[in-house]
């Protein structure tokens, strides 16, 4: 068995062992064992994974949520990073700019992180509950569609449809969270109902 050597590749063996005789007999044979010393360990590798999907637009494409904090008493958890998930299949990993700012998003001090209520007249926004919010939504939905639905048209066909209030999906959910959300809206006879992801 023959090794051919060409010039090129002996001149780079011949360099590259000077340089690191010449680093040894300066003083340098320490310094590879420091630089490693000082490797940062990996920034992600305490953290909790979580996949979701970016609430922009309609493409819906997938994120990786990293938080860190284990979640005990008196420790919170806080997002530190979020990238693109490789395993999505709208996405694959990339994400335009709106969605790789996600996480100034999830920081923003003027994000809305509770419900807010506005009494009729008012002109202030007050901090309510989410149990408040949601009878409160219900309640106006069901006396909407009390007053509102319509059983049978001029022509005294069935129709059974309520078409004064209106529906729209966020575009963080997936497929079979966007079918049962279609199921429960129109089983109410609601007409309006668009969802806004496609996936």
């Amino acid at each position: 068995m023959t090794v051919q050597i060409t010039r090129r590749g002996l001149l780079r063996s011949a360099a590259a062992g000077a340089v690191a005789s010449t680093m040894g007999s300066l003083g340098f044979g320490a310094l590879e064992v420091a630089a490693a010393a000082q490797v940062r360990p990996y920034k992600l590798s305490r953290t909790t994974e979580v996949r979701n999907t970016c609430p922009y637009c309609s493409v819906a494409c997938g994120v990786i949520m990293y938080s860190l904090g284990d979640g005990a008493k008196n420790a919170t958890q806080s997002v530190m990073h979020i990238e693109g998930d490789p395993d999505h299949p709208v996405n694959r990993g990339t994400l335009c700019p709106k969605g790789a700012g996600l996480l100034d998003f999830v920081h923003s001090e003027t994000r809305t992180k509770y419900p807010l209520y506005r009494k009729p007249g008012s002109d202030q926004w007050q901090r309510v509950t989410w149990d408040f919010a949601l009878d409160r939504i219900a309640r106006l939905m069901k006396d909407d569609r009390d007053k509102n639905f319509v059983a049978k048209n001029a022509s005294g066909q069935t129709v059974n449809r309520w078409i004064t209030t209106g529906f729209l999906g966020a575009s963080a959910t997936t497929n079979e969270t966007a079918y049962i959300t279609y199921k429960v809206v129109r089983s109410t006879g609601a007409l309006v109902f668009d969802n806004q992801a496609r996936v």
